[in-house]
């Protein structure tokens, strides 16, 4: 690759808007991504307007929380721009790291000269209209090609299977996978809940000082560990303090073209962030039909290729962004890694304390990595994912162009390997079945719900299933708080022998 089409990001915007939740402040996520893509190009050292006028493409991530036909144009026709090539994502994630070394590989390739990544969300503004009877289409203008909230595809809830499990929410999956994953290491169930609220106290010191951070104060392992009526149990081992929270009002782009062209544009040398490359990778998407509930080979794949092509070290890397929904996700990263969770931080401030703007999250961290490096760092990885730990993609930046040119290989490689045969309902053996993952989902007044299950029977079949709601008994055998919510009395429910009973499409749980 000629060493002048070096990918760069010339301009970074970010917004927060909304946050004391008013009807007068709210704004369709066009306009906030609109007002972040403004923002990117005042940061270009004022070139910023002439680049998107002659922008080659412009893709966005999903945007969730209102539906447009054709998100792209909308944003060209703002800008008085004509590009070639516009892409609206699906669900997921990954996207923005994805659609960042897309660019950057176009543009290396002489495919592409400006690309514009942009997103956003404005859940919180659109429930504060709901509740206050104000159509935002009708009573205030928001664009109505079609309008409305997103619709949800069913096949981004999951597989049939995992429907018919009741797995379809991550509020469920991560908190089961985290169960596997800390038996698998031998921790208790009170090392994976500690575990998990020491990644989340050191996120939230990273959010409190990010001005774009939606909840930014600091937060300590002992008040995310204390359950009660503001920090409910959610699915064990997870309280509410350690889940994603999309509703908020964010967005985020990123302006990248070249090194000739950006300089060529008067943006300082100094200003500039190499995109050195990246790397994608996908799993089965039924997690039901993966090997193994511990880990995900998907991540392990983009984090070993991106860093491999790069040249690096972990530990050699300045700032290490890694995508923190729940916490099973940096804790996988950080064992693989060989790095401490809080070593994984980053600079973004995760999905609780910064907000968890859904597909668009991965563009914020791209965008506060890109403002360490400016800052001095030298390095940064930056890590994204889509699904339930399914698809994964990750970006090196760096200070400087890599020796090598741009290094990435964005296409996601196929990491799925076959899964254990399905134990169907209608089959359920009598002899005892061994718990493999499980979560126990926990109502607004404390109290479990529902419980989930995963387990091999003897011939190593998997067996997945959902009790009915209200069936405390069966909630009480896969529960590790059997004294209550944070309370943790039991055993590890994760290898432990249980007997299960079809009762319809629910299960029974009883003990062997």
């Amino acid at each position: 690759m000629h060493a002048e089409r070096s990918p760069v990001v010339v301009g970074v915007g970010q917004v927060l808007a909304n946050r004391d939740r008013t009807v007068a402040a709210a704004r369709e996520p066009l306009r906030l991504i609109a007002d972040a893509v403004h923002a990117a190009a005042a940061d270009a050292c004022g070139t910023g307007t002439r680049l998107l006028r002659v922008v080659d493409a412009i893709t966005v991530p999903h945007v969730a929380s209102w539906a447009y036909a054709d998100l792209p144009a909308l944003l060209a026709e703002r800008l008085a721009a004509s590009p070639a090539r516009t892409f609206s994502a699906p669900v997921g994630g990954q996207w923005p790291a994805a659609l960042v070394d897309a660019a950057a590989a176009r543009i290396a390739a002489g495919e592409s000269h400006i690309e514009l990544v942009a997103g956003g969300e404005a859940s919180a503004s659109l429930g504060v209209l709901q509740r206050a009877g104000v159509d935002p289409g009708t009573d205030l203008g928001w664009t109505t090609e079609p309008g409305g909230p997103a619709p949800i595809d069913a096949d981004d809830l999951g597989s049939p299977a995992m429907q018919a499990a009741g797995l379809v929410l991550p509020t469920r999956v991560y908190p089961m996978v985290d169960t596997a994953f800390g038996h698998s290491v031998g921790e208790t169930p009170a090392e994976t809940m500690a575990s998990g609220a020491a990644v989340f106290a050191a996120l939230s010191e990273v959010a409190a000082m990010n001005p774009i951070a939606w909840n930014p104060a600091p937060r300590d392992p002992a008040e995310i560990l204390r359950v009660g009526p503001d920090n409910r149990m959610i699915c064990e081992p997870y309280p509410l303090a350690v889940n994603a929270f999309p509703l908020v009002d964010q967005a985020a782009a990123l302006l990248l073209t070249s090194r000739e062209v950006a300089l060529e544009h008067g943006v300082p040398e100094e200003r500039l962030v190499h995109v050195w490359g990246g790397a994608g990778a996908a799993d089965a998407a039924d997690v039901l039909a993966r090997p193994a509930l511990t880990g995900s080979p998907a991540l392990c794949s983009v984090l070993d290729r991106a860093l491999a092509s790069a040249g690096l070290a972990a530990e050699a890397v300045d700032v290490v962004d890694v995508y923190s929904c729940f916490p099973v996700v940096p804790r996988l990263a950080s064992r693989y890694l060989g790095l401490p969770t809080k070593a994984l931080a980053g600079a973004t401030g995760g999905h609780s304390s910064f907000g968890g703007p859904l597909s668009t999250y991965t563009l914020h961290s791209l965008a506060a990595c890109a403002e360490r490096i400016r800052s001095g760092a030298g390095v940064a990885l930056v890590h994204a994912n889509g699904g339930y730990l399914t698809r994964q993609h990750a970006v090196v930046l760096g200070r400087g162009a890599h020796v090598d040119g741009y290094i990435g290989d964005p296409e996601p490689h196929d990491t799925a390997e076959p899964g254990p045969a399905p134990c169907p309902l209608a089959e359920v053996p009598e002899e005892p079945v061994r718990v493999e993952a499980a979560t126990v989902e926990y109502d607004r007044d404390g109290r479990p719900a529902q419980g989930f299950l995963v387990a091999r029977t003897a011939d190593g079949r998997r067996l997945a299933g959902c009790t009915a709601e209200g069936d405390a008994a069966s909630a009480r055998e896969l529960t590790v708080f059997p004294e209550g919510p944070g309370r943790l009395a039991g055993p590890a429910v994760v290898g432990r022998e249980v007997r299960v009973r079809a009762v319809g499409d629910r299960i029974q749980v009883d003990p062997a």
